[in-house]
C-alpha cells in the first residue's frame, strides 16, 4: 500500500477535474475487478455528494446498455467537469429529468492518466468512505478440493 493512501488528501487536490478524473478511474477498473462493490460504491457516493454541493449535475435519463431483469432499464446520465458517468436513478428522476433515448455511442470521456490507488485515496478523503479488507467468503458446505482418485478396470476401492 501507498504511503501516501493513509495521509489525508489537501483540500488543494479536491477540484472538479480532479475529483472527476478519479470518479473515472474508479468507475473504468470497477468493470473489470474481482470485487467491483466497493470502487461502484465509492463512484456513486462521490458523485451524490457532488451533485449535493453543486459540483454535478444530473442531465437526463438513457436506456441502460444492458438492463437486468427487464426489456428496459434507464440510467441517470450525471456531467461532472468534461466527464460523463451513469449512475442508478431515484424516483424523482423519472418525474424531473427528460428522457435522452438510446445511448450516444461517439459521445466519449476524454483520457484521464491517474492511478487507481491515488484515485481512490482523493474520492476517499472527499467522501469519507474507507475500503474493509473483506476475506473471501466461502459457501457453508463448501468442501476444500480433492484430487480425483483412479482406479484400474474392475478395481474397487
Amino acid at each position: 500500500m501507498n504511503p501516501d493512501q493513509k495521509r489525508p488528501q489537501r483540500n488543494e487536490n479536491l477540484t472538479i477535474e480532479n475529483l472527476s478524473q478519479a470518479v473515472f478511474i474508479v468507475n473504468r477498473h470497477a468493470k473489470t475487478a474481482i470485487n467491483p462493490k466497493f470502487l461502484y460504491k465509492l463512484k456513486q457516493e462521490s458523485l451524490k455528494k457532488l451533485i449535493e454541493e453543486g459540483k454535478a449535475k444530473k442531465i437526463g435519463l438513457h436506456f441502460s446498455e444492458h438492463p437486468r431483469n427487464s426489456q428496459q432499464q434507464s440510467d441517470c446520465l450525471v456531467e461532472c467537469g468534461r466527464y460523463f458517468f451513469h449512475i442508478p436513478p431515484t424516483k424523482s428522476d423519472f418525474v424531473n429529468l427528460p428522457h435522452l433515448g438510446k445511448l450516444d455511442g461517439r459521445v466519449r470521456n476524454p483520457k484521464a492518466s491517474m492511478s487507481l490507488n491515488s484515485a481512490k485515496a482523493i474520492l476517499q478523503s472527499y467522501t469519507g468512505i474507507l475500503e474493509h479488507e473483506n476475506p473471501p467468503r466461502y459457501r457453508k458446505n463448501q468442501r476444500p478440493y480433492q484430487k480425483p482418485v483412479f482406479k484400474k478396470l474392475g478395481e474397487r476401492y
